[in-house]
């Protein structure tokens, strides 16, 4: 089954008071490296990897901005840079992906399911705009989204995202291992009875 429905375009933008998001592309490099290294211990918890090393350059950050701008366009998965309302500066991302394997059980029979995962900037924590986010994500994928399903796989390394889950009332339907050994726990609106 196909991730997302063939010949649909994703939606290309949503803002709200306090972000913007947008399709990550290579011309987001600068902005995003900031981010990224500003945030680089938060984000080894957040991945549950070294990534990014200390030696993270900017032309390795623009390698993976190259990978997720071409799977955006092919649609095989969609990432959106959080920028603030101007766009002058990144606030974190977005992925938007299809459902691990280990967590294949929670999609629906017909229809399509996605993973979503996403950070903020470590300076921007202490504001609540990562609760932000999550409200505004939650509208945006009833509102304007194809899926049937959307789930929330989080590192246990994670708490404040899982904190964050829960008191916006999702529910913590498994806890599922990737193919490399990471553990995560899957958060999403509780299952529709059958």
């Amino acid at each position: 089954m196909d991730f997302f429905p063939p010949d649909t375009a994703p939606p290309a933008e949503i803002c709200t008071d306090r972000l913007r998001l947008r399709p990550l592309t290579v011309g987001h490099a600068d902005l995003d490296y900031a981010a990224v290294m500003a945030s680089r211990t938060q984000l080894n918890h957040w991945s549950q990897t070294t990534w990014p090393t200390p030696d993270f350059t900017l032309a390795e950050n623009r390698a993976d901005l190259e990978r997720h701008q071409r799977e955006h366009t092919e649609g095989v998965a969609f990432t959106y840079t959080v920028l603030d309302p101007t766009a002058s500066r990144c606030l974190g991302c977005v992925y938007i992906t299809p459902l691990p394997p280990a967590a294949a059980v929670l999609s629906p029979k017909d229809g399509y399911a996605a993973n979503v995962s996403f950070w903020i900037r470590s300076d921007s924590l202490e504001d609540g705009l990562d609760g932000h986010l999550l409200a505004t994500l939650c509208a945006w994928f009833a509102a304007e989204w194809p899926f049937d399903r959307v789930i929330f796989a989080i590192s246990q390394q994670n708490p404040r995202q899982a904190e964050l889950l829960r008191d916006a009332g999702l529910v913590r339907q498994a806890e599922i291992v990737l193919a490399d050994g990471r553990r995560r726990w899957v958060y999403s609106n509780p299952a529709p009875a059958e």
